[in-house]
């Protein structure tokens, strides 16, 4: 027998002092029985720090020709592609070649290390592509967070970023291990 997906209702308020966006999004996540707690939260981190209108979950874990989230433009081509994890180099080249722009956000601490170790030197090529490493301790609390019904607020100020409930706060300085070039205007 299947097992099926875990869904989690979000109202997310956003305000995004770097990008002076502001707006509440009614989200559903659904939860692959696969999928981590941790992973499903820096899905949603991902979500808030790059939020859009037409920012979307793509079906992730079930696909692979879609990424945790994108952002395509009215003309279906794909402006922003966003990988979690630790995804191997032809998948983050393939996304580089799809997509305006690339972000792989990791959080698997000693892994992503790892990963990174392994995989950085050959993705300095990639101009469109942004690396960000979340710190396991700041995953850990970000779970803290977790309900099956949530309501957060969200404060986005100089690269930093506050996640918070109303008893809890969660502080996220995301490690910048690769920044894509400006796009030329």
């Amino acid at each position: 027998m299947a097992l099926n997906a875990t869904i989690y209702k979000v109202e997310l308020q956003i305000s995004d002092m770097d990008r002076h966006y502001y707006a509440t999004h009614a989200l559903t996540l659904a939860r692959h029985p696969s999928e981590t707690e941790e992973r499903l939260m820096v899905r949603l981190l991902a979500f808030a720090l790059y939020a859009d209108d037409r920012l979307e979950f793509g079906k992730g874990l079930s696909d692979e020709d879609e990424p945790a989230l994108w952002r395509k433009a009215y003309t279906d081509e794909i402006e922003l592609w966003i990988e979690l994890g630790q995804p191997d180099e032809s998948r983050i080249r393939k996304a580089c070649g799809r997509s305006r722009q690339v972000v792989v956000i990791g959080y698997g601490g000693n892994a992503a290390e790892t990963w990174w170790s392994k995989i950085g030197s050959s993705l300095a090529r990639h101009s469109n592509l942004t690396v960000l490493d979340i710190p396991a301790a700041t995953v850990t609390a970000l779970v803290g967070l977790l309900q099956r019904g949530m309501r957060l607020q969200c404060l986005i100020q100089d690269g930093q970023l506050q996640l918070m409930n109303d008893t809890d706060a969660v502080a996220v300085d995301p490690v910048k291990r690769m920044v894509a070039a400006e796009p030329s205007k």
